[in-house]
Parts: C-alpha cells; sequence; structure tokens
C-alpha cells in the first residue's frame, strides 16, 4: 500500500482511494454560490484571493491559467464536479476566478454536429 505525502497533492491509497473524502475538501458544502454549468468556462483573473483557501482551491486556481471549462477542473483535481463547483465558486466570490457561461453554437440535436461526433468517434476505435 502506498500513500502519498500530504503535500503531494490529494491523499490516495491504492487500495481504499481518497483518504480525504470529497465532501471534506469543500467543508460538507453541496451547493455552489455561483451558477456554474461542466461546459462553464473559468478563468484566473490573477488577484491573490484575500484569507486561507484549502490546497485544492491552489490547485484549481493553477488549472485556470488559462480559460478552461469547470468539467476539464474537475477531471485535472480528481474530484467530483459538485465539489468542484463548489471550490470554484469560492475563487469567483473572492475574485480570484472569473467565469463565462458556455456558449453554444449549435442545436444539441443538430444533425450535423451529431454525425461528426460518431465519425471522430469511430476514428478513435
Amino acid at each position: 500500500m502506498s500513500v502519498t505525502a500530504a503535500g503531494d497533492g490529494p491523499w490516495l491509497d491504492d487500495a481504499a482511494g481518497r483518504l480525504v473524502r470529497p465532501y471534506t475538501v469543500s467543508n460538507g458544502r453541496t451547493r455552489p454560490t455561483t451558477a456554474l454549468d461542466l461546459m462553464s468556462q473559468v478563468m484566473a483573473t490573477g488577484a491573490t484571493p484575500l484569507g486561507y483557501l484549502g490546497p485544492e482551491h491552489a490547485q484549481a486556481l493553477d488549472l485556470c491559467r488559462e480559460p478552461v471549462s469547470v468539467a476539464e477542473v474537475s477531471a485535472q483535481l480528481k474530484l467530483p464536479a459538485v465539489v468542484t463547483k463548489v471550490l470554484l465558486s469560492d475563487l469567483v466570490d473572492c475574485g480570484a476566478l472569473t467565469t463565462k457561461p458556455p456558449e453554444f453554437y449549435h442545436k444539441p440535436t443538430d444533425r450535423s454536429l451529431l454525425e461528426a461526433v460518431l465519425d471522430g468517434l469511430r476514428r478513435q476505435l
């Protein structure tokens, strides 16, 4: 069994998984104060957050140097989307992040878009 040190990112145990439960990271909160969609784009403003924010906040802020989707931040942090949304909304509230709602250029039922996705998936297999 290998356990990473506290400063080495999320505490993981090969057998048990995450040693610090995700909702501990968000202090038990399950609702972000800012409405964020998984496809919302977030980006660091360059402002330094005031007060103490946890290491996951710092990791999220580091990932947001360039515009990135909430889903991508969640995947990189290896946290559930709802926990990531709470972390990101904390950063938005303190002025360290800015958010942009997703832009939908196509209707979700646009046949040409669905065909392009299908072609891309076929090429991957």
